[in-house]
């Protein structure tokens, strides 16, 4: 058995603490069941975005009327779209695993492994122990118990990006990010979109108005069901039947599509490794539990990005990995803030969003603190220019100046959100936001727009 200074399991965000180890010249092994890149590159947030990117210009062009441009999409290459993204996907992964097998110093185990004892791992027919232990094993998609779900050939996250062919129709099961995104995506390509949702609302991490908002612009595009949920799917000639119980009435519901993506949330990988043979300990969902530090209860072993479930996105897996190696190799310490995460949704329209809900700013400091203000695209003059009338913003503040949490939906929300994540790390209060000089007219002036408008919450109506 073969004896390492470090072990990191998964090569997304885990490259990151393997690089490091090799800096400071530690016998070191990295273990990964594949594909090399982890979720992001691989069937995630790159491959999803190379294939909204085209799916938002469609909706461009088909909004444009209101601007008073006539203009018409002769036709949309599925294949060439699909094709796009596997070559730029296959390529990156391909310099990954060249750049991991030549890096000097390193041991690189492909394939499925599993603790068998402390510090242990089988991977490939042999076992390997490490002094240090990083797990970033990441996740894959829940599949529900439905009904005849497994005698279908139902689509995931992972599975869809083969496509080769546009189904004609498509029911999504599910309502989170990665459900609404491909919701977009496909509708915009012309299929006739379903999705059911067995939760109240779509999005519902997201602030209610946005949620509710976000519902109203998709319906303009496709049928959506929320407090629905999947029961049985039947295949059939030509496609499937997903039959749903509606809780509020208990009525079944029949949709008839030709394919089926479920889209219904996401379940660590830290079952597969069998964490608990190595002292690690999960959560009641199944996810690695760590403290702020990252840190498992297993001396020595710590776990990051998706395998934890905190904030399931890469970039706050790589600040995890950051922390992590900054504490292990250089004493720093540190905590993650995780309520200064951002996250985008890529939907149409676009949202993003850091920090605390109102209903979570309200829990922890109380009605008498917490303001909140509201602005409209439509209130500044580029959003009016745009001809935006249901994008807005949502500023969530606490006292005499502090930032508590920013919420948008609307075109370049991914982008406008970043002011805001910057003066909550750097300073924690809106002042920076105001004291700035904004362009005009640029779309950038929702933001203090929104901080301005603040009142007390108890004094707030929605947009």
């Amino acid at each position: 058995m073969k004896q390492y200074d470090v072990i990191i399991i998964g090569s997304g965000a885990g490259a990151i603490v393997a690089e490091e180890a090799l800096a400071h010249g530690m016998e070191t092994a990295l273990v990964d069941s594949g594909p090399v890149g982890g979720t992001c590159l691989n069937v995630g947030c790159i491959p999803s975005k190379l294939l909204i990117y085209p799916a938002d210009r469609v909706m461009e062009i088909r909004e444009a009327a209101a601007l008073g441009i006539r203009a018409e999409i002769e036709s949309i290459d599925f294949g060439f779209i699909m094709e796009r993204m596997r070559r730029s996907i296959s390529r990156d992964r391909d310099r990954s695993r060249e750049s991991i097998e030549a890096a000097p110093g390193i041991d690189f185990y492909s394939g499925e492994s599993r603790f068998v004892e402390d510090y242990t791992l089988e991977t490939g027919g042999k076992r390997i122990r490490g002094e240090k232990i990083f797990i970033a094993s990441g996740a894959r998609p829940l599949i529900p118990p439905i009904q005849g779900l497994d005698d279908v050939d139902y689509l995931t996250n992972e599975t869809v990006l083969d496509l080769r062919e546009l189904p004609s129709s498509l029911v999504i099961v599910g309502g989170g990010y990665i459900a609404v995104e491909y919701a977009h995506f496909f509708s915009a390509m012309g299929a006739e979109v379903t999705l059911i949702q067995r939760g109240e609302r779509l999005v519902k991490e997201e602030e209610p108005e946005i949620s509710a908002r976000l519902r109203e612009r998709m319906e303009t595009r496709m049928d959506v069901y929320t407090g629905v949920e999947a029961v049985e799917v039947r295949g059939e000639s030509g496609g499937c039947t997903v039959s749903a119980r509606e809780k509020s009435s208990g009525r079944t519901l029949r949709f008839q599509a030709e394919r089926i993506l479920v889209a219904a949330g996401r379940i660590s990988n830290a079952d597969r490794l069998q964490v608990g043979n190595t002292g690690v300990g999960t959560d009641d969902r199944g996810f690695i539990a760590v403290n702020n530090r990252m840190e498992t209860g297993k001396e020595n072993i710590w776990a990051f990005g998706d395998a934890v479930g905190r904030k399931m996105f890469r970039h706050a897996a790589n600040r995890e990995a950051e922390l992590v190696w900054r504490s292990v190799f250089h004493g720093e310490g540190g905590e993650m803030d995780f309520d200064l995460v951002p996250h985008a949704v890529f939907s149409h329209p676009e949202i993003a969003s850091v920090g605390l809900t109102e209903a979570e700013a309200l829990q922890v400091h109380g009605d008498d603190r917490v303001w909140v203000g509201f602005a409209g695209y439509s209130d500044i003059a580029r959003g009016e220019a745009m001809g935006e009338e249901h994008g807005f913003a949502k500023a969530v503040l606490e006292g005499e100046g502090g930032l508590l949490g920013f919420h948008i939906i609307g075109p370049r929300a991914s982008i406008l959100i970043q002011e805001v994540v910057n003066a909550m790390a750097a300073e924690g209060t809106f002042l920076p936001i105001l004291l700035g000089i904004h362009i005009h007219p640029a779309l950038s002036e929702i933001v203090p727009a929104a901080i301005e408008n603040a009142q007390p919450a108890s004094a707030v109506k929605p947009a």
